[in-house]
Order: C-alpha cells, then sequence, then structure tokens
C-alpha cells in the first residue's frame, strides 16, 4: 500500500486536501457559515486525486457565485413546493396567480415530483411529468401553468442556495396550440340588438361598459360611485372585483356535508376588491354620452332600491349591485350575460369576447393606437401584442383594402363605380 500522505495545513477560509487511511483522497471544503455562525465545509472524497480536485473546483466556484447549497436538512421537492407556496408567494402575490400556484402544486407537481430531492431533480423529471400529465388528460396549457409554478419556485430555491440549477427553467414545457377557432368580435348589428334587450334589464350600464369601452369583468364589478364623474364625463379604474372564496362557518360536531361555497354558515375569507396593480390599469375612461344617460337613469334607480329595501340594504359604494345592494357576484354576473345573449337572440360568446368587441371598435373609428392602448388598459412594453391579439380585421374592410389596392396598380376597371364617380365629376 502506498504511503499514507499526512493532511496539509491550510488556513481558516482554504480547501484542506489529504490521503486518509481507507485509501481514498478528501478533502474539506469551506463554503460558508451555518445558521449559528458556526463555519461550515463540505467533506468530500474521491479515490483519485484528479478528481478530488475537480470536485473541489467546482464547489468553490458555486461557493464564490452565490449558488452553493447552504447547510442543513436537505430539502425534497415536495417540502420545498409547500413552503414556497405557502410561505414565500402566498404574501408577495394576488390571490387568482396564489390560487393557481396552490393548484399546481397540490394536484400536479407534488404528486409527479414529490419525492425528488431539490438538488438533484433533473429537467428530465419535469418533461416526464407533463407528457403524464397529457396521457391522463390533462391539457396543454395545464401541464404549461405547472411548468410555470415550477419555474418560479425553484428559482426561488436557487437564489436561496437549496438547489445549484433551477431544472424547471432547463425543462422544455409542451407547446400550447393556439386554438383553431378565430375569435369573431360582435358586429354594430349584434351589438345594436345586445343594446335593445339591454335596456329592459337591471344594471343595463354594466353591459354597455363592457361592449362600448372593453371594460373586464372585475374592472366592472369593482367600479364604485367616487370612481365615476358623470357632469366631466369620465370614470377613473382603479381596483379589480375577486371571486369570492369561502370556508365551512357550520360547526366540525354537525358538519352541512356541502361544499364549502353551499354551507348555512359559510364565512368569506377572500376580500372584495383588490388595487390594480399595473400602472396601465390605474386609468382614466372616456364615457360616451349615450352611456353617461344610463348611468344617470341607473343611479337613480338605484337609489329608489335603496329607498324601498330599507333596512335590508347592504350599503356599499359599488356602481352595480344587487337587487338588495352588496357587490355583485362574478358567477352570477356570468350567467346574467348568457341569458343576455339568449334574449336578445345573439350567438353564444365568453363575455371576455366583449373587449374584443370594443377594441375593434375603436380600431375601426380610427383611434390613435396611444389612446387604444389606454382605454383598453394595456401596458407600454406589450401593447403592440395585445392589439394583435384583440383587434380583429372585419371581412369587409379587408375587400375595401383590396378594392383600393387593384385600383392603386391596374387601375380602375371598366364601368366601375369610381369611373362614373370620375365621369361625373368630369
Amino acid at each position: 500500500m502506498a504511503e499514507e500522505k499526512k493532511r496539509t495545513r491550510r488556513g481558516n477560509g482554504e480547501t484542506a486536501i489529504y490521503f486518509g487511511k481507507d485509501g481514498r483522497w478528501h478533502a474539506r471544503v469551506p463554503m460558508g457559515y451555518k445558521d449559528n455562525g458556526e463555519p461550515y465545509r463540505r467533506h468530500i472524497t474521491r479515490p483519485d486525486e484528479d478528481a478530488l480536485k475537480d470536485e473541489v473546483q467546482r464547489l468553490e466556484k458555486q461557493r464564490d457565485q452565490g449558488k452553493a447549497q447552504q447547510p442543513g436538512k436537505l430539502w425534497t421537492v415536495e417540502k420545498w413546493l409547500w413552503h414556497w407556496v405557502e410561505n414565500i408567494a402566498k404574501d408577495v402575490v394576488s390571490e387568482n396567480t396564489y390560487d393557481g400556484y396552490e393548484v399546481a402544486v397540490r394536484v400536479h407537481l407534488v404528486p409527479g415530483i414529490g419525492k425528488h430531492r431539490i438538488d438533484r431533480l433533473e429537467p428530465e423529471h419535469l418533461e416526464s411529468l407533463y407528457r403524464r400529465m397529457q396521457k391522463n388528460g390533462s391539457k396543454a396549457a395545464t401541464a404549461h401553468q405547472a411548468h410555470r409554478t415550477a419555474r418560479t419556485a425553484f428559482g426561488e430555491a436557487v437564489r436561496r442556495g437549496h438547489a445549484a440549477k433551477n431544472a424547471a427553467a432547463l425543462a422544455k414545457p409542451p407547446r400550447v396550440e393556439e386554438p383553431e377557432e378565430e375569435i369573431e368580435p360582435y358586429s354594430v348589428e349584434e351589438v345594436q340588438s345586445l343594446l335593445i334587450e339591454v335596456n329592459k334589464r337591471r344594471n343595463s350600464a354594466r353591459w354597455m361598459l363592457a361592449l362600448a369601452l372593453g371594460l373586464r369583468q372585475g374592472e366592472t364589478l369593482g367600479l364604485r360611485w367616487v370612481d365615476v364623474d358623470l357632469d366631466h364625463e369620465y370614470l377613473k379604474l382603479r381596483r379589480n372585483r375577486l371571486r369570492p372564496k369561502y370556508e365551512h362557518g357550520c360547526r366540525e360536531t354537525a358538519p352541512c356535508d356541502r361544499k364549502a361555497g353551499y354551507c348555512p354558515d359559510r364565512k368569506q375569507v377572500r376580500r372584495e376588491t383588490k388595487n390594480t396593480k399595473s400602472r396601465a390599469g390605474r386609468r382614466a375612461v372616456p364615457l360616451p354620452g349615450p352611456l353617461v344617460g344610463m348611468l344617470r337613469k341607473h343611479k337613480e334607480v338605484q337609489a329608489r332600491e335603496r329607498k324601498t329595501a330599507g333596512n335590508l340594504w347592504t350599503e356599499s359604494d359599488y356602481v352595480f349591485t344587487k337587487p338588495l345592494g352588496g357587490p355583485l357576484s362574478p358567477n352570477t354576473d356570468y350567467h346574467d350575460w348568457k341569458r343576455l345573449l339568449e334574449d336578445a337572440g345573439v350567438r353564444d360568446a365568453r363575455l371576455h369576447d366583449a373587449r374584443h368587441t370594443a377594441a375593434t371598435v375603436l380600431m375601426l373609428l380610427g383611434i390613435p393606437d396611444r389612446v387604444i392602448d389606454q382605454i383598453m388598459g394595456w401596458e407600454a412594453g406589450t401593447s403592440s401584442r395585445m392589439r394583435a391579439r384583440y383587434l380583429h380585421v372585419p371581412d369587409a374592410m379587408l375587400k375595401e383594402v383590396a378594392q383600393k389596392l387593384a385600383v392603386a396598380i391596374w387601375g380602375p376597371a371598366p364601368n366601375s363605380p369610381m369611373d362614373k364617380d370620375q365621369d361625373n365629376e368630369g
């Protein structure tokens, strides 16, 4: 056996390399400090000195770049995901974003990859999960949501030194195909049919805010009278109505055996509204004259409802309320929209498609892009992409462009209306 090599003395901040009695090369690499302030060293061993030095260099590089794993109990993917979603993400993202994260963690990520150690997770583990999800019936968009959640969660783990790499950032998510059926905005004739039916209904102005100005559902239901200036004919958008979330209020000794939303003693656990987070979302929107008239009439009707209801009225400053006051539920609002379409004899579409209609009408009216961006609440960095998504060119406009192009290149066709106009001018 080769003569044992003694340990080389090193300073406190230097790596110690030595040949041990077990016939292997050892190293103790300074990696930082423990929570109690004591120095933390990683002990590694290899049968070959060169292999050991290569590993020492790798660890020292991680340490110097701030990417080294911190001392303490190693995280599993399951443990980290639940810690991240409940103790880190929950306090810094919106309720809707948190709900999406929580579902992805609980339903897909923890059951699929939760048993792995976070520092040993590979992109292939995630890609295999995405394939299994789709094989079991999940849509590509659902797998993509799980991927985005994992990428955000593991990115935080890397920043905190619990893993050296973000496996989700390296993994290839499934491709999300664009919907084959193009969204078709409502025509002016269809909007007019809706207007006739809207005027017969309570909260009629609510639907015209969507069709004429493209307000999102949350923006409309979160609108308060303090934000509406009827004298100067504009409104300010500052907050969004959130979907209610409930917990059981019944006692454990006598559970109602229903879903929380249908519990007789249910408790609301989510705030009603949240402030609009983006600067573009906080905006002033002009009100057309007829819509100002609808809102004035709506305010008078609401005052009569309040007086009739008396003590039963739930006081609030919301523009659109239930018959006895209080904010409208987004779910109730959605079903009211579907009934409106049916009663008006207009084709079925999502409530959000009314936003496409408003954006297209603004384009047809020749409104400058910058003004459209403000009315729709689009960020400057994404406005061109959003216009491409929301502005739809009608077939009639395409036909008109084709006719003008034909005249410019080939000249007016014989006996065309343009020829006749020129003859008349002559």
